[in-house]
């Protein structure tokens, strides 16, 4: 039988191709994705379009509203989406979702028992959020390793950040390579209520710059 995953799905490009990875490695996908109140919470039915398209052996959507605490123009209405490139880290940063997003996968994992779990964090073309970087996703292993059963009866978790190293393009010509369908997905971070990109933010422009240097037609419908 194939090995289980746990594979985190946000419905964007890079974690579909995250899916595609690790499907054409063998493992048995079971695709998360996970509602935070997000304001393109219409990701998750692309989400649920890709995991189909792929595949997966099982979609499942958890639940945690961190729009109750806001602090992010992500979650919270009251900030804005910046539209044009800032110093520092961006306001769309959503404090600790990916802690949150990776331990939601390490319980699934766990009642799985599955020792593989994969995530599209990306440092090279990205935003510069603290939670994609290598440092951080080793230091989550180490947690993961101490703070379960798996763990500590000997098992071996694994985070997979196949993506963590890779350029947008290159991200897009491997996708393109697994037969990903990119016109499926959704990155914008304030698509219309039909999931039009508004090709003005941030993970907009890092799409559309990838595509162009991938010298690939962008399958990406702007409102």
């Amino acid at each position: 039988m194939a090995r289980k995953a746990v594979v985190l799905l946000s419905g964007g490009l890079d974690s579909a191709t995250v899916l595609a990875i690790a499907a054409d490695s063998g493992y048995a996908c079971h695709a998360l994705s996970v509602d935070y109140g997000q304001r393109h919470a219409i990701e998750l039915n692309a989400a649920r379009r890709v995991a189909e398209a792929l595949g997966a052996a099982e979609y499942r959507v958890m639940a945690v509203d961190l729009a109750h605490i806001g602090g992010s123009a992500l979650t919270d209405r009251d900030i804005a989406v910046p539209t044009a490139a800032t110093d520092g880290i961006p306001s769309t940063y959503v404090p600790a979702r990916n802690t949150i997003m990776l331990s939601l996968a390490l319980a699934w994992a766990e009642v799985l028992h599955s020792e593989d779990i994969f995530i599209g964090v990306n440092a090279v073309d990205y935003s510069g959020y603290p939670d994609c970087r290598p440092d951080y996703i080793a230091a989550f292993e180490r947690l993961a390793q101490l703070a379960t059963k798996t763990g500590v009866e000997g098992g071996a978790i694994r985070i997979h950040a196949p993506l963590m190293q890779m350029s947008k393009a290159a991200i897009i010509e491997r996708g393109m390579a697994l037969a990903v369908d990119y016109s499926l997905t959704v990155s914008c971070y304030q698509p219309d209520s039909r999931g039009g990109a508004c090709g003005l933010c941030d993970a907009c422009r890092l799409r559309r710059a990838g595509f162009d240097d991938a010298k690939v037609t962008d399958p990406t419908r702007y409102a």
